[in-house]
Parts: C-alpha cells; structure tokens; sequence
C-alpha cells in the first residue's frame, strides 16, 4: 500500500525537480545550442578561407601549365642559354 506520507513527498519532488531543471539545465541546452551555432560558424568561415586559398592555388597552377604547354620547348631553350652564359668560376 501506498502510504498517505508519500504522495506529497512525490508532489514536491517533482516540482523541485521542475525548478532545478528550470533554473540550472534549460540554461545548460541554451548554453550548449550556442555554443554549437557559434562553433559552426567558425567551421563555415575557416572553410571559406580555404576554398579562397584553394582557388588562388588553381589559378597559379593554370597560370603555370599556360607558361609550360604554350612555350614548352621554346622556355627550355632558354633555360640552357642561359646555362650556357653563367661565368664559370
């Protein structure tokens, strides 16, 4: 049997357990959701920094295979004159 003691003990349990849960873990979950937001935002902009250093990349290898594809030949030739013309020591 239940005794007639224990219903309000349950009774102001619970709502001790709603204050505490009130004052000390919604703050705790709003605490933590931020915390999240602001950890994603950061993410998203180390990301960005990367996929514009990641463009600036490409671009100066297409730059690169440009100079070596249209005067391949031609920029090795130079380079062995200019082999060729260094002082010997």
């Amino acid at each position: 049997m239940i005794s007639p003691l224990l219903i309000p003990i349950l009774g102001i349990s619970c709502g001790l357990l709603a204050i505490f849960g009130g004052v000390f873990v919604k703050p705790w979950f709003a605490y933590r959701q931020r915390r999240m937001e602001i950890d994603a935002q950061l993410v998203a902009e180390k990301s960005a920094q990367y996929a514009a250093q990641n463009e600036r990349l490409e671009q100066r290898v297409r730059v690169l295979e440009r100079i070596v594809t249209d005067r391949g030949i031609g920029l090795a030739d130079e380079i062995d004159l200019l082999r060729d013309e260094r002082p010997l020591n």
